[in-house]
């Protein structure tokens, strides 16, 4: 059985912090804030993923009250929702991701993005797309106070025998 799931997340944009998307850490005067290391583009991944088996988002199985992940690598939370689908018998077979910035410039990143997601994951690079777009200087994006991601996975699952006992 194939499935879908969509995923969003936005994180604001502050002084004093790291900036990681995908799990690369890029060079940048600002980071994004969260309790995380706030990678948008992992999380709306990982939204995505739990997404396909109707698990809830990651503030259910990663919530921002658990002191116990503050700080966490995305990487982490990305491997971690892989484990809750195999759990449900899926498996991610293809991630279409596209983060949302005007500055800083992410293009040159890409190749090392997609690379260190595909690992997290357990996918072959060439089933993990990433591309990157600005917001044309509208909103909160466009006034570079934040970034966004949007993802889209497709998973596979064994079907549930109680769902179809005549396969």
């Amino acid at each position: 059985m194939i499935l879908t799931g969509i995923g969003y997340d936005t994180h604001r944009l502050v002084e004093g912090r790291r900036l990681v998307l995908g799990g690369v850490e890029i060079p940048h005067t600002l980071g994004l804030l969260g309790h995380s290391d706030a990678d948008v583009l992992s999380h709306a991944i990982a939204d995505a993923l739990l997404g396909t088996i109707a698990a809830g988002d990651i503030g259910i199985h990663f919530p921002n009250t658990d002191a116990s992940i503050e700080g966490i690598s995305s990487l982490k939370i990305l491997s971690r929702t892989v484990e809750i689908l195999a759990a449900s018998h899926a498996k991610p077979v293809h991630i279409d991701a596209t983060l949302i910035a005007e500055r800083p410039k992410i293009s040159p990143h890409l190749p090392a993005i997609r690379a260190t997601l595909a690992k997290a994951m357990g996918l072959p690079l060439e089933r993990v797309s990433v591309k990157a777009t600005t917001n044309e200087k509208m909103g909160f994006l466009g006034r570079e106070e934040g970034i966004s991601a949007m993802a889209v996975a497709t998973v596979e699952q064994l079907p549930d025998p109680t769902f179809y006992p005549n396969i």
